[in-house]
């Protein structure tokens, strides 16, 4: 099967920044894979609250996030107490998806790149929904604002 190579995005307008534990450590002696996975589900969590927007509610009360694919490549170690920056953009959004787009950091140290494909999931009615049109605002919205502090 061959390799999926993620490329770094041109941005990120969302970052957190963590710390590694003790219990993030794999007998290998450094950051384990499913470790990596849960750090990567809180800044996608934490992006949401910075929009005001949770997993469970995009804004409309009733639509959620339901994760389709992930891949990761990983691309260097994360050891016991590093710091480390997970930076985040979503980007491709249609009308019932979006991808969020991670770039893990050890300071200058590219630790991993990853991407995730999560649709609009309606879990009342346990169906695909459509991506509600006040979070596609506000996403645009921060992105603009981002791209201004940049220049």
């Amino acid at each position: 099967m061959p390799r999926i190579k993620l490329q770094q995005r041109p941005s990120y307008e969302f970052h957190y920044e963590v710390t590694v534990q003790p219990r993030d450590i794999n007998f290998g002696g450094h950051l384990g894979n499913d470790a990596l996975v849960t750090l990567i589900g809180e800044a996608r969590a934490n992006l949401f609250r910075s929009l005001g927007y949770s997993e469970s509610d995009l804004g409309d009360g009733a639509t959620a996030i339901i994760m389709t694919d992930l891949v990761v490549n990983y691309r260097g170690e994360g050891f016991m107490f590093d710091e480390l920056r997970i930076e985040s953009h979503i980007g491709e959004m249609s009308h019932n998806s979006f991808r969020l787009f991670h770039r893990v950091t050890k300071g200058d140290e590219l630790v991993a790149l990853a991407e995730t494909g999560l649709m609009a999931f309606n879990y009342a009615h346990r169906r695909i929904a459509i991506v509600p049109r006040v979070f596609v605002e506000t996403v645009n919205i921060r992105q603009k604002e981002y791209a201004e502090t940049v220049v």
